[in-house]
């Protein structure tokens, strides 16, 4: 059998695999250590195993991991997100949607400091779910918005999605955060005109809120200076090379506990479990990465990657409906696999496949982030629908599906915006140099 067969063979039985629901880490690395060791032998393989583990997770680079967690974990235990939803609020209440359109505000606010997905959706969920159900909100609205709202925390910096991307690859992570800021914008305002136009065809769906005067919305802002101040300082001192990812990380965790001593949530509860948290979820990631990093090896040698750049690169038709095509399939994927999970597998084989075709690697990041964002909202896994039942128990899971489907159709729009108009992405990233 030939090494690319070999590859092949290997690929498909990890998709097995993983359709058994066997842990993604355990699956790629023992794909990957078998498929090595029939192709370059079992004492080599051994050699993999006996160095991949230390380069892996001892490179400095790894350590911006487990201090963006600790940044995000206390910021959930500070309670900021009511700070966040209540400023959203008296901005835009009063409109048609108002609550709902705070709620996508709030998750955005959120998701700037926490860079989690299921966490923003998690902690907006028990904010916002309650506020919506007085006002009479849909159901379908109301959970919708929340689990979509939610999405946008892989989107905008910083994410966990983007700094694993910014390993495998080789690319600065700095300049993919930075890359995310406007797509992620540009979706939270695709969401509230989508809100907009439910509700002025229905205004049941979403009443107006109470109206604000100007004093009491310039007053909200005073309850989120310390959050917006740690945004920037964390993502200015990155942009303006002050500071590395991983100084950031440290920076952004130590602002994010203040906050919590400032905001009087400082409790030996909250402290550990924030630590025990950060310990758990940063173990996941290693462990999926060390895995990834073995399986990347049995890719290379296997030559698939490079085959499939070759072979991709040689087609007689537009470098987009290649693009179209792999997009296709990773929207597939996010309908069955974790994000993480689709980035570790797939990075690998397209990323040579990319670069062949002329793309830019921090643009293809951002894009392969945006498809992600699409899956966690995608039956049937849908991982923040999943969250959203756990919060909204009342309400059934079809419902919170149909409430999905309209901003299913905000993210089809702004997909084809990013890849039409790539400089929304790569703006800022240029400034850095």
């Amino acid at each position: 059998m030939s090494p690319t067969a070999v590859g092949f063979f290997g690929i498909g039985f990890l998709l097995l695999l993983l359709a058994f629901r066997v842990p993604i880490g355990a699956v790629l690395a023992v794909v990957g250590f078998v498929g090595f060791a029939y192709l370059a032998g079992l004492k080599a393989a051994l050699g993999v195993l006996a160095t991949s583990p230390y380069s892996t997770l001892a490179s400095h680079t790894m350590s911006v991991v487990p201090l963006f967690v600790l940044m995000g974990m206390f910021a959930f235990y500070s309670g900021i997100s009511k700070d966040l939803y209540y400023a959203a609020y008296t901005w835009l209440g009063r409109l048609p949607g108002g609550l709902a359109m705070a709620t996508v505000g709030g998750c955005a606010g959120f998701a700037a400091i926490c860079g989690s997905s299921v966490a923003t959706a998690a902690t907006m969920g028990v904010v916002a779910l309650p506020e919506m159900k007085r006002f009479k909100y849909a159901d379908t609205l109301a959970t919708g918005v929340l689990a979509a709202g939610g999405s946008i925390g892989i989107l905008i910096p910083p994410s966990i999605c983007f700094v694993v991307y910014g390993v495998i690859t080789e690319q600065s992570i700095a300049k993919l955060f930075a890359a995310g800021i406007f797509p992620g914008l540009l979706e939270a305002t695709l969401y509230i005109i989508t809100i907009y136009i439910l509700c002025r065809r229905d205004p049941h769906l979403g009443p107006r809120g109470l109206s604000v005067s100007l004093k009491g919305k310039l007053l909200s802002l005073k309850g989120i200076s310390g959050v917006l101040a740690l945004f920037i300082f964390v993502m200015g001192g990155m942009y303006m090379g002050v500071f590395t990812p991983t100084e950031a990380g440290g920076i952004g965790a130590f602002g994010a506990f203040l906050l919590m001593v400032g905001k009087r949530a400082f409790t030996r509860s909250n402290f550990i479990d924030s630590l025990m948290e950060t310990g758990g979820i940063t173990a996941m990631i290693m462990f999926i990465m060390l895995g990834a990093m073995i399986f990347g090896y049995f890719l290379t040698i296997s030559k698939i990657p490079m085959d499939m750049a070759e072979q991709i690169a040689g087609l007689p038709v537009s470098r987009y409906i290649i693009l179209t095509g792999i997009l296709l399939l990773f929207i597939f994927l996010g309908c069955l696999m974790d994000t993480l999970a689709i980035i570790l597998l797939c990075v690998p084989i397209f990323y040579p496949v990319i670069l062949a075709l002329g793309f830019d690697p921090i643009w293809f990041g951002v894009i392969m982030v945006r498809i992600s964002e699409i899956g966690v909202i995608t039956p049937p896994v849908g991982i923040n629908v999943y969250t959203l039942k756990g919060v909204a128990k009342d309400v059934p899971l079809e419902n919170i599906f149909k409430g999905i489907f309209p901003f299913l159709i905000a993210d089809f729009v702004s997909l084809p915006i990013l890849i039409a108009f790539p400089q929304i992405s790569l703006f800022l990233p240029s400034l850095m140099g």
